[in-house]
């Protein structure tokens, strides 16, 4: 067999070492997160980072960026310029050729050439240049200008020496995505660079960066063409514009820093008089990280203790109490960080990762908060009659769904089979309805015991659209699922409901979507309320898995399979067919079907209420009983009525 022929035969000619910038155009993903439009605008980021670092070290005071058509960007800075002579490893090559075809190149790993800086990777450029169509650089170095032409991450002339000039230093990039690597939609938005470029602008004060745009391609996005950045204040300003007419606890905005061996930390807090209204934002060296990580916890740890210090010392006798959630219940923060070495998770910087920044960090700003708090005693005590309020309402909510859930719980027994949450919070909690003991063993291993529950039922359950009372009454796969939505036979109401989503995870087969047909008119006759709540949702596990190396997708049908094993695999994928949920092992369950932030659900809805009463109900049970009762001459005369409309059978 073929795939055992590429086993015996492996050997060290399969090993492939990829040269230069091969690994940045085989694998994107890993350098830019994706090939999308996201990832393309990141090209943008990757350049204006290094301009940044050139002024928030004091070697720069102006950027320019512009937009000339749908495709090019031109970022020009007054910094440095990156050197142009032999470097001292590739006397063949200049220093900027060094830097703009080899990975982890560049001088940001030399603190005496950045204090800070937003890359230290050393493959901002070099990634840039590997997947641009067009590259284009040119240098200013004592007062001379130089200029080199790449395509691909190759050069495509030498580095020419043009003329002379005026201006001392500098340095100018012009580049196009390649459409190989983003497709034929390479085109930027001008209002995402706007917005790029204007928080850039905040988070270095008094820098200036002028905004340029091809009025041609604007169309009726509301930017100017034609604009300069410059905010003296940082992000005070940048808070002061995100809560523009939310209404304020108080009025004072709250800033202050730390500085520690020349690495500083700022902050700045608003708090809002409504409840439910929060938000925090951070950054690292201009960075955003949108996933936050070591100095968000870093702040979160010293604004806790502060605020629990200072409502011990205001006579609040239960300060230990208080947990973040109280605190940021209304609170917009924003947060930049300058470091010296970071560590961000991923190439994309989305998370910051330093280990020792809570013992740097947390005691100097928690002291900085209570100094604060002392020193302002009016606005104090807002701050804490508020923090306290929110406490006070967490535990009267936490200890109503205790008692409602403990009063389900003895109310109901619930069934042998149910694998079911630990959470009491009614929002977030799910359960997941399976078809047999084998899917109902893998469902559980894959789920989130916090929140997620699992009920297996047993084969195919009664088709009550033709079932009688009594039939229905003794079918025990029923009478557990009305147990463990938490309901007896003799009382349904909706208010008792245990779950929040009520999620059928059938195999992606026939005999799965017939149990799920099963499932929904069960559903659809016994308890529509669940329906038109927004309850009821349907899985979607993938049929395919198609795989190579170590990259793995997923596909629902045969269509999308064969898109993905062109598209990824030149048709020369790996590709395994799920015979069934309980097939799959537990970590790809989880991955592809049962992970919030992965999977994809199909939520049940109805026709809207004064669609779905009256006539309109009675088509829809007339409906139901046609596809679903005894009668098979009424399905057949349906299905040829229709047939016509599909245009694609799933077999």
């Amino acid at each position: 067999m073929p795939k055992n022929k590429i086993i015996n035969n492996y050997s060290s000619e399969n090993i492939e070492v990829l040269d230069g910038l091969e690994p940045v155009r085989k694998r994107p993903g890993m350098y830019i997160g994706g090939i999308d439009v996201k990832a393309m605008h990141h090209l943008v980021v990757e350049i204006l980072d290094n301009s940044i670092d050139e002024v928030i070290n004091n070697f720069a005071t102006h950027i320019q960026v512009e937009l000339l058509n749908n495709d090019t960007v031109q970022i020009i800075d007054n910094g440095r310029g990156i050197p142009v002579d032999p470097h001292p490893k590739f006397m063949n090559k200049s220093a900027l050729e060094v830097i703009l075809t080899t990975l982890h190149s560049g001088g940001k790993f030399n603190s005496d050439n950045y204090q800070t800086s937003g890359g230290l990777h050393g493959v901002g450029a070099s990634v840039v240049n590997a997947l641009s169509e067009n590259f284009v650089i040119e240098v200013i170095r004592e007062k001379i200008l130089y200029r080199q032409e790449y395509s691909k991450g190759l050069p495509r002339t030498k580095l020419l020496q043009v003329s002379e000039t005026t201006k001392t230093n500098g340095t100018k990039i012009l580049f196009s995505p390649d459409k190989e690597i983003f497709g034929d939609n390479t085109h930027f938005s001008p209002k995402t660079l706007f917005l790029i470029i204007k928080n850039k602008a905040y988070l270095s004060p008094g820098v200036k960066i002028h905004w340029k745009c091809n009025e041609a391609i604007l169309n009726d996005e509301k930017i100017p063409n034609d604009h300069i950045f410059h905010y003296e204040n940082g992000i005070r300003e940048m808070l002061a514009e995100k809560i523009t007419n939310i209404p304020l606890l108080f009025g004072t905005q709250y800033y202050d820093k730390v500085e520690i061996n020349h690495e500083k930390f700022e902050f700045t807090i608003s708090w809002f008089d409504d409840d439910n209204l929060n938000f925090i934002e951070s950054f690292c060296n201009t960075v955003p990280t949108p996933y936050g990580g070591s100095h968000e916890s870093c702040f979160k740890s010293a604004l806790l203790k502060s605020i629990r210090n200072y409502a011990e010392i205001s006579g609040f006798k239960k300060f230990h109490e208080i947990i973040f959630e109280d605190i940021y219940k209304n609170v917009g923060i924003i947060l930049s960080i300058f470091l010296k070495n970071p560590q961000f998770q991923g190439q994309t910087k989305e998370k910051l990762v330093n280990d020792n920044l809570n013992k740097i960090l947390e005691n100097p700003i928690k002291v900085t908060i209570e100094n604060w708090f002392i020193n302002n005693k009016k606005i104090s005590s807002y701050v804490i009659d508020k923090v306290i309020s929110n406490l006070n309402q967490r535990k009267l909510k936490k200890k109503e769904l205790d008692i409602r859930k403990k009063t389900k719980i003895k109310k109901n027994k619930l069934p042998g089979k149910l694998a079911d949450c630990s959470s009491k919070e009614f929002e977030v909690n799910e359960l997941f309805i399976v078809e047999g003991d084998s899917a109902g063993g893998s469902a559980k291993q894959a789920r989130n015991r916090l929140t997620q529950a699992v009920l297996p039922l047993r084969g195919k359950i009664l088709n009550v659209a033709s079932a009688s009372e009594e039939k229905l009454n003794q079918n025990q796969e029923l009478n557990n699922l009305i147990l463990a939505l938490g309901f007896t036979k003799s009382k349904i109401d909706i208010n008792d409901l245990r779950y929040n989503k009520i999620i059928i995870m059938t195999d992606a087969d026939v005999d799965g979507s017939h149990i799920a047909a099963l499932l929904l008119t069960y559903f659809y006759k016994n308890f529509p309320k669940l329906i038109e709540n927004g309850h009821l949702y349907i899985a979607k596990p993938p049929l395919f898995r198609i795989s190579k190396a170590n990259e793995t997708y997923y596909a629902q049908d045969e269509i999308e399979k064969d898109q993905i094993d062109n598209k990824y695999f030149n048709g020369k994928g790996i590709i395994s067919r799920f015979k069934g949920l309980g097939e799959m092992p537990p970590n790809q369950l989880k991955e592809t079907t049962m992970n919030p932030k992965t999977r994809t659900l199909i939520k049940i809805n109805l026709p809207k209420k004064d669609i779905y009463e009256g006539d309109h109900r009675k088509e829809i049970d007339e409906l139901v009983m046609i596809l679903m009762g005894k009668k098979p001459e009424l399905r057949y005369e349906f299905i040829k009525d229709n047939a016509n409309i599909i245009n694609n059978i799933d077999y």
